[in-house]
């Protein structure tokens, strides 16, 4: 693939207690198959989908006890400039900026709403080499329940626009609440924004859901629940694919999507 753009989703990444029983089940639900484990960098370990990169998994740092989650890297072409960028806004770095050898420097930040996010500038790691395809990172979504902290905040960290999603014929316009951000303009979405509503549990946090493609949805939810991960919502039907919310079976939450399989009209945004 080319050069990342800034602030374009670039990498995922997700850390397991048991990076065996989480690799069995991303190589039966999305396909992979898995390199090395990188001993010098914590037994890091690269996820390929056609023999393209696409993710990794990790084991926790020792003495952590962090749950298993999905984290979306954004590209900077200055890790130092974003962290400082990101303090002054209103985030917080949790860690970094750090230089990770040769393959590149990397961050990890909250945005004000409390949405985990990493950023990476590439050194020898540009990304992915795959994506918006099966098997490979497909889209991502900031879910939040104070939309205004990063509608403000991420276009002031990374040369987002922002666009809001015309909620149509819905009769209470605030039920849907759903923007895009876009780098060069509108026809280039790089990351979605979604209020979370009432269904949300209160004690679910904001964080950012990562979509990954899949051929057939249904077929994908099957297999979730098979190795024993959890279906929270769908598979539903939308313009832009047919998409189920999941977590794996340590906890790990993420989305599947079938893009070939679309119903109904794009929406508008403006």
């Amino acid at each position: 693939m080319g050069e990342f753009t800034e602030g374009a989703p670039c990498w995922v990444d997700a850390m397991f207690a048991d990076v065996e029983a989480a690799k069995t089940f991303y190589g039966d639900v999305l396909g992979w198959t898995f390199g090395e484990a990188s001993t010098e960098y914590g037994n890091y370990t690269q996820a390929y989908s056609g023999g393209k990169a696409v993710a990794a998994v990790v084991p926790p740092m020792p003495g952590a006890d962090a749950p298993s989650q999905w984290c979306l890297y954004l590209h900077s072409s200055d890790v130092g400039a974003t962290a400082e960028k990101v303090a002054s806004n209103g985030g917080e770095v949790l860690m970094g900026p750090m230089q990770v050898a040769s393959f590149g420097s990397m961050l990890i930040a909250k945005e004000p709403s409390g949405a985990v996010f990493g950023v990476w500038q590439p050194g020898e790691h540009k990304g992915f080499e795959k994506m918006g395809e099966a098997g490979a990172y497909a889209w991502a979504e900031v879910f939040t329940r104070e939309p205004d902290k990063p509608d403000a905040f991420l276009p002031s960290v990374f040369p987002y626009t922002t666009q809001r999603m015309d909620p149509g014929d819905d009769p209470d316009p605030a039920d849907m609440d759903f923007s895009v951000y876009c780098v060069g303009g509108p026809e280039n979405p790089v990351l979605g924004r979604m209020r979370m509503g009432e269904e949300f549990p209160p004690q679910v946090p904001s964080y950012i859901q990562v979509y990954f493609g899949v051929p057939n949805c249904d077929e994908a939810v099957e297999k979730v629940k098979k190795h024993g991960g959890q279906l929270h919502f769908g598979p539903m039907d939308s313009p832009f694919g047919r998409f189920a919310a999941v977590a794996d079976q340590q906890g790990a939450a993420f989305a599947v999507i079938d893009l070939s399989t679309t119903v109904g009209e794009m929406p508008t945004f403006g």
